[in-house]
This record gives C-alpha cells, sequence and structure tokens, in this order.
C-alpha cells in the first residue's frame, strides 16, 4: 500500500520518514498507551519504535502491511517498558501523590459506558490487561499474543477469560450485552 513511501524512506528521503510518522503514529501511540497506560512511556515506546522500524527498513519484507508490521514492533516496545518498570524498585522514602486528573472516578451510575469500560481496563493486573488489548482492542489471537508476551497459548486463553470474569465484577455483573 506504501510501497513507494518505503522506497522513499529506504532512500533517506526524510520527507517520506515524516509522511509516514504523520499516517501511523496517533494509532500506534494509542496502542503503546493501552499497553503502558502512561502518556509519558507512549510517548517514549512510539518515538523508540519509530527509530527501531526506519532503522531497520530492510528487513521489512512486505509479507505484513506496514502498519501491521510497525504495531508489532509498538507492542513489543511497549511491554518491554511496562516490565522494565514494573522491575524498578521504589524507594521506601519517595511519597506518591495521585494527580487529582486521575483519581479514580466514582461510578454510581447502573449504566455501562466506554468510558467505565475503558476504566476498568486500565485497573486491570498488567498480565490480563495485556492479553486483554492484545486480543479484543489489537486483534491478535491466542498464538500471536503467546508469541509477544513469550507465555503458553492457554495461558493466553486463560487470562483472558480470567480477565473477562474480572471486568465482569468490576462492572457490577453487566455485560456489553446486559447479562
Amino acid at each position: 500500500m506504501h510501497d513507494d513511501l518505503i522506497a522513499r524512506c529506504k532512500a533517506g528521503d526524510r520527507d517520506a520518514h515524516y509522511s509516514l510518522y504523520k499516517r501511523y503514529s496517533k494509532a500506534m501511540y494509542n496502542v503503546g498507551y493501552r499497553i503502558t497506560r502512561s502518556d509519558a512511556e507512549a510517548e517514549d515506546v512510539l518515538q523508540e519504535a519509530f527509530i527501531n522500524a526506519f532503522r531497520n527498513l530492510d528487513s521489512y519484507r512486505g509479507d505484513a502491511t506496514f502498519g501491521a508490521w510497525l504495531k508489532r514492533i509498538v507492542v513489543n516496545k511497549a511491554i518491554n517498558a511496562r516490565n522494565k518498570k514494573k522491575h524498578e524498585a521504589i524507594p521506601d522514602d519517595e511519597r506518591w501523590d495521585v494527580p487529582e486528573d486521575e483519581q479514580p472516578t466514582d461510578y454510581t451510575n447502573d449504566e455501562l459506558t466506554v468510558e467505565r469500560i475503558k476504566h476498568a481496563i486500565e485497573q486491570l493486573p498488567d498480565g490480563y490487561r495485556s492479553v486483554v488489548s492484545l486480543y479484543l482492542l489489537e486483534g491478535y489471537d491466542h498464538q500471536e499474543i503467546a508469541e509477544i508476551l513469550g507465555i503458553a497459548e492457554s495461558t493466553s486463553k486463560s487470562q483472558l477469560n480470567r480477565a473477562k470474569n474480572k471486568l465482569r465484577e468490576m462492572l457490577g455483573g453487566k455485560t456489553a450485552h446486559g447479562t
């Protein structure tokens, strides 16, 4: 689809690089954000992914769309960033205050809204959230998720089922179909 643009990128055309960046940056930022849950991390992931993609354009074979190839890079970078952050120690003397705009939302309304579902997904443990994001939002199958996350396919399936159950619990037993 973007063969000419990619060929120009390979030849070092900066305008072509910028054009590809403009076409994909918003969608790829969203992919990174869903995994990292951090604006700053998602921005870093986005930049690192594009740098990596542009440096390795010669390895892009065209057997998948450029967007799918780039998304795989973003997903891997986001997972690496999330895992790195998880392993960083937090000093005991450091105090954490939650900014006012990130305070938990009080959902007193029984209505199941997109915002309420998004909020619930963001509250899932990292493993559950990653599988839900990759499966439901990014469209990967369990085999692909297993490869990306370095887990067994059966683990991906069980994580998704557990995540769905946790979401039902968090949303008061309601689903999009009212059950």
